[in-house]
């Protein structure tokens, strides 16, 4: 990104070989993610609408909890990639542990705090007396699981680093497969109601750690990496995971301001908002994926010293980020129609929809580079900046939404806003990789 120097042919074509073969599965893995939830909802939705209800809150708490330390798969990619890039594989699964470590130890503490506070967490998040009783079970029960949750992601990361998408699709859609089945024949066939479809989400999350742990512990074998706990690589885990955390914790508030203040314009807008909110979702994950490769690409070459490929690899998935952006704002324009039938019959709300709907095709884009240099800095292992230029995003965003109801507009200032947000990202992200101070190379950033 520091020169507009054209990328050789040949080069382009390995590439996009490396970019397809890590995005295409992990895509799939990112997709398959949210299945686990929409399964639990078909089965225990038959069970009664309070029992759905409580699903919803408990599901979202979780869902909000583990998306907070997504940072263990981000951090672990960037570490784990550079040891690779160096040569050294032992070393690269030993930095992999650590972040499986740490993912034990924020999983016990998590533990340690919702078993006891679970009912207050509920109603906190404003869940009715009939619901209520159904969320704090299923939250309870979920929680055991949330370790294995934690290591999944941490072993994401070290699998990604190893440039390997393709064993965490597998582990994916076999987890799918087995929660769905579990969930079921705990439900239905032990009677076992909400707190069945809790437990067959805990044993399918505990089969997928355990099959990660599997895969890890003989590479580490393989290399003779130690798997024993170490404090100060646990630390540095913690550390390199830190500024991500913030990042994280940044991006979900711009969301909640957002849908608070869909849900202050009026209760079609608020609908609207979120059926605009899930497109917006869906779109991310496929943006997302050519991040990820990002992560997994750029952490190798910086790690084999390799500042050239480095640049030309973040300029080539910047690329495919904008021809990705274009397609996909494309493919929005063209279904809109067909999406907004899909999940309502109001006109009223349609109609609000429909505008918010073509500014995301028209951001598309935009979104596809800013997720793009997401990806090459997260890579870098540049976590502070990625932090500092995601509250400087909070500090645009909060106020412009804030003042929506005020200034009318409604629900299409609302994702004007969004859109500015995004606008917002880009710059500074494009910035930072156009000085070129991402750029360090090393093992070790």
């Amino acid at each position: 990104m520091t020169q507009a120097r054209a990328i050789p042919q040949a080069t382009r074509r390995r590439h996009d070989r490396e970019i397809v073969a890590l995005a295409v599965p992990a895509f799939g893995a990112l997709v398959a993610e949210p299945l686990f939830v929409m399964a639990d909802s078909a089965i225990v939705g038959h069970l009664g609408t309070a029992q759905l209800a409580g699903l919803g809150v408990a599901s979202a708490l979780l869902t909000t909890a583990v998306s907070v330390f997504v940072f263990l798969a981000y951090a672990t990619t960037a570490a784990v990639a550079r040891r690779v890039g160096a040569g050294d594989l032992q070393a690269a699964i030993r930095q992999g542990m650590d972040g499986i470590w740490l993912a034990l130890l924020l999983g016990a503490g998590v533990i340690a705090l919702v078993l006891p506070l679970a009912p207050g967490i509920v109603d906190l998040f404003g869940a009715s007396a009939t619901a209520a009783p159904y969320a704090t079970t299923y939250l309870r029960i979920s929680a055991l699981g949330i370790p294995a949750m934690l290591v999944v992601l941490a072993a994401t990361g070290v699998l990604r680093g190893l440039q390997d998408t393709r064993t965490p699709l597998y582990v994916a859609i076999a987890g799918f497969v087995a929660n769905a089945g579990l969930n079921a024949g705990l439900v239905y066939g032990a009677g076992l109601g909400i707190a069945g479809s809790a437990w067959g989400t805990v044993i399918a999350q505990c089969g997928m750690a355990a099959v990660y742990l599997n895969v890890v512990v003989r590479g580490a074998r393989r290399y003779g990496a130690s798997l024993r706990p170490d404090a100060t690589g646990i630390r540095a885990s913690a550390q390199a995971g830190a500024p991500l955390l913030v990042r994280t914790l940044s991006l979900r508030a711009i969301l909640l301001i957002a849908t608070a203040v869909a849900a202050r314009l009026g209760d079609a807008d608020i609908a609207a908002h979120q059926i605009v909110l899930s497109l917006w979702s869906l779109l991310a994950f496929a943006l997302d994926a050519i991040a990820i490769a990002g992560q997994a690409i750029i952490g190798r070459y910086l790690g084999a010293d390799d500042a050239r490929g480095a640049r030309e690899a973040c300029r080539r998935m910047v690329q495919w980020g904008i021809a990705t952006g274009v397609v996909l704002g494309l493919l929005v324009v063209a279904a809109r129609p067909l999406f907004l039938s899909l999940f309502t019959n109001d006109s009223v709300v349609k109609d609000m929809a429909l505008p918010s709907l073509l500014l995301v095709a028209l951001s598309q884009p935009i979104c596809g580079v800013v997720f793009v240099l997401d990806g090459v800095l997260m890579g870098a292992g540049d976590g502070p900046y990625l932090a500092g230029a995601m509250l400087v995003t909070l500090g645009v965003f909060a106020p412009a939404a804030l003042l929506v109801p005020a200034f009318g507009g409604g629900l299409t200032a609302l994702w004007a806003a969004m859109a500015l947000m995004m606008t917002v990202r880009l710059l500074t992200l494009w910035l930072r990789t156009r000085s070129g101070r991402w750029i360090v190379t090393g093992a070790s950033r």
